[in-house]
């Protein structure tokens, strides 16, 4: 791979006034990240604080409905209750070992902005999350959590007020500030290096579960499934297994139906083109204008993805997938009734898809899906309440 680049795609489309900043954190990460002192500082906060690792956990019920063996990654089970703590910590330590006295974030579900509170908490660092008016007001629970923590949210009413429009006010405050303060971007998007850096810092899933799952079945897994929207957790759960005979499934959100702005499948529905910083697949018109998105599930209502996940579409290794809400409520609900354990409506999405494709496994099969979160932020949906 080329500087910043899978295959076409990745890259640094951003313009003058953040050149500098982009490029002073891809000095940072090369020469602080390597270091002995950062790798043993990092270790330390994800065991101690974060409580990795997360266990593999079989499920007996789920296995006897699905004809096959069933594992869930539980990232829902890391402190925050999401993956995204992963990557936090390790931006948020990089920015301080840089000198950094101001963490700047944006968030679409809330769970991003919500572990960059936790970071910047435990780290003394002082945080602003950007956030779009509609999904504060659909998950303002995390809202109440990251202002709980000591963040100061700021809501972006521009746009669709989704997570697009938030990345964009992030950004224009990261190049207005970016002497004192550092962007913590919540996935594996935006201009190199943060698909590369973001991925790697996430990567602890995978290499858990690998390990993990070999250690309760002496083998490796069939086939792994997870969620994509931005795709961090996808990719940290995918790249471990990327040499091996696994089959790789990412799932995209569905939506109302397959409309333009009914959906956010960009690896099924979009074509090849430019957004905050990096070339990607991006839901576009004939124009080339972003087309707005919908899901039930604000982490994957997202335009575009991250350019690693193009080039592993295009190149066949992952196997992309969309499925429609009225699954992903299914699924939510089926995981909570038969195996006392809440999905985050991301999650579901990769859950939906195991049901969905129940009969193509065989009894010996073996299936890990990555819960990359958990629900709770979720149960006060009002059409969550009417599914259930």
């Amino acid at each position: 791979m080329s500087k910043g680049r899978f295959g076409d795609f990745g890259g640094q489309f951003v313009p003058e006034t953040l050149m500098a900043a982009v490029t002073a954190l891809e000095e940072g990460r090369n020469s602080v990240c390597p270091t002995k002192e950062f790798r043993e500082e990092l270790s330390f906060y994800l065991k101690e604080y974060a409580g990795r690792e997360t266990p593999l956990t079989f499920c007996r019920n789920v296995s006897a409905d699905m004809g096959c063996r069933v594992y869930l990654k539980r990232e829902d089970l890391l402190h925050s209750g999401a993956h995204k703590l992963n990557n936090t910590l390790g931006q948020a330590l990089l920015a301080k070992h840089m000198g950094k006295k101001r963490l700047i974030a944006e968030t679409g579900a809330g769970q991003h902005g919500v572990a960059t509170a936790i970071a910047g908490a435990v780290l003394n660092l002082p945080v602003e999350v950007y956030m779009g008016e509609t999904d504060c007001q659909r998950q303002s629970l995390n809202v109440f959590r990251m202002e709980l923590m000591g963040a100061t949210v700021i809501p972006v009413k521009g746009g669709t007020a989704t997570l697009k429009d938030a990345v964009n006010e992030a950004m224009r405050e990261w190049a207005a500030s970016s002497e004192d303060s550092a962007y913590i971007l919540g996935s594996v998007v935006g201009p190199h290096p943060y698909p590369e850096m973001v991925r790697d810092f996430q990567t602890v899933i995978g290499t858990e579960a690998r390990r993990q799952i070999l250690e309760h079945e002496g083998r490796l897994p069939d086939t792994v499934i997870a969620c994509v929207g931005g795709g961090s957790n996808a990719i940290g759960m995918f790249h471990p297994f990327l040499k091996d005979d696994v089959k790789l499934v990412g799932v995209e959100a569905g939506g109302r139906g397959k409309a333009p702005g009914e959906h956010g499948a960009s690896l099924e529905s979009g074509r090849p083109g430019i957004l905050h910083g990096a070339l990607s697949y991006l839901l576009q018109d004939d124009d080339g204008q972003v087309i707005e998105t919908y899901s039930v599930a604000a982490g994957l209502d997202y335009p575009s993805v991250g350019p690693e996940h193009s080039m592993l579409k295009d190149t066949g290794r992952v196997h992309y997938e969309s499925v429609p809400d009225d699954e992903v409520l299914n699924a939510f609900r089926y995981l909570s009734r038969r195996e006392g354990i809440v999905p985050a409506l991301e999650s579901a999405h990769a859950v939906a898809y195991l049901l969905r494709e129940q009969d193509r496994f065989e009894k010996d099969d073996i299936v890990i899906i990555n819960l990359s979160g958990r629900g709770d932020k979720d149960i006060t949906r009002e059409v969550v309440h009417e599914q259930i």
